[in-house]
């Protein structure tokens, strides 16, 4: 079953497209499954008591309802292509329905507190990455991926991959650009300094690459010395809910976040309505 596991892995990559980070949760939550049902030897003797018994265990477990979807989705998506390579005659997730989820409208921080980030004790590095996550909307992933060959300053635009490696262009306003190019000055000295050989974009002071945790504990850091509990994704939830204040088109922001379902984006007009109805209730108590 595992060598199975293996094979639908690689082709969720080669022809899904899936990003590495999704294909390897995929893997942890199928792997869990297949270890608690080690007796099955086969797709077929899967019954639906199997699945039942593994999603008691993840509510045992208390797992949040988004985690559990996901779960669900990738065992579902599991037997469906042992289906349809014909490892199977009955699958067991067919009438498996997905748990709603409740829907909760994400943290948007407000521009007085990006630029209080944005005043505060900060490096260059550190500056450019909060100047990056807001003003470009980008996920942590996306940004710690950055290549010095993604950005373009004499034409004003970076270009990253998203989820399922798609390429988007995002523009970058005039306050960006002169963070950046003073970054890569000192990148270069970095360069130098440690006889690096990359093309990594964000390089910390002691020769390393920014990683993910570094950008995560940076912006929770920011947050708790304004009062708010904060991760990397508030300032992607905070630039798509200002353009949208601001009178952008839905389809610019759908496009600029790199969703592809615009029904995504759209979250974030019902943000700003919630905005906009606190902003009036506070004024006319």
């Amino acid at each position: 079953m595992f060598q199975l596991l293996s094979q639908y892995l690689e082709y969720l990559e080669i022809e899904k497209g899936l990003s590495i980070n999704t294909i390897e949760a995929y893997r942890r939550d199928l792997e869990v499954f297949l270890e608690q049902n080690s007796d099955c030897e086969n797709f077929d003797n899967f019954k639906r008591n199997h699945i039942n018994n593994y999603i008691m265990f993840l509510h045992d477990k208390k797992y949040a309802p988004s985690s559990i979807m996901r779960k669900i989705a990738a065992l579902k998506g599991f037997f469906k292509w042992a289906c349809s390579n014909e490892l199977c005659t009955v699958n067991p997730t067919i009438t498996l329905e997905q748990p709603k989820l409740p829907k909760h409208l994400p943290k948007v921080l407000t521009l007085n507190e990006i630029e209080t980030i944005l005043k505060s004790n900060l490096s260059l590095e550190e500056h450019l990455i909060v100047e990056l996550l807001y003003s470009c909307g980008l996920r942590v992933s996306e940004l710690v991926n950055l290549t010095v060959g993604n950005i373009n300053l004499s034409s004003k635009y970076i270009i990253c991959k998203g989820k399922g490696d798609k390429e988007r262009m995002i523009p970058i306003g005039e306050i960006a650009k002169k963070v950046i190019t003073k970054y890569l000055e000192e990148r270069k000295m970095l360069i130098d300094k440690f006889g690096l050989n990359t093309n990594r974009l964000l390089i910390k002071e002691n020769g390393n690459f920014v990683t993910r945790q570094d950008i995560y504990k940076l912006i929770h850091k920011k947050g708790m010395e304004i009062g708010k509990n904060i991760s990397p994704h508030t300032l992607r939830h905070s630039f798509a809910t200002h353009l949208l204040e601001n009178g952008a088109d839905l389809r610019i922001v759908q496009e600029l976040l790199g969703h592809s379902d615009v029904s995504t984006t759209q979250l974030y007009t019902h943000v700003s309505k919630k905005r906009l109805k606190d902003v009036y209730f506070s004024i006319n108590k």
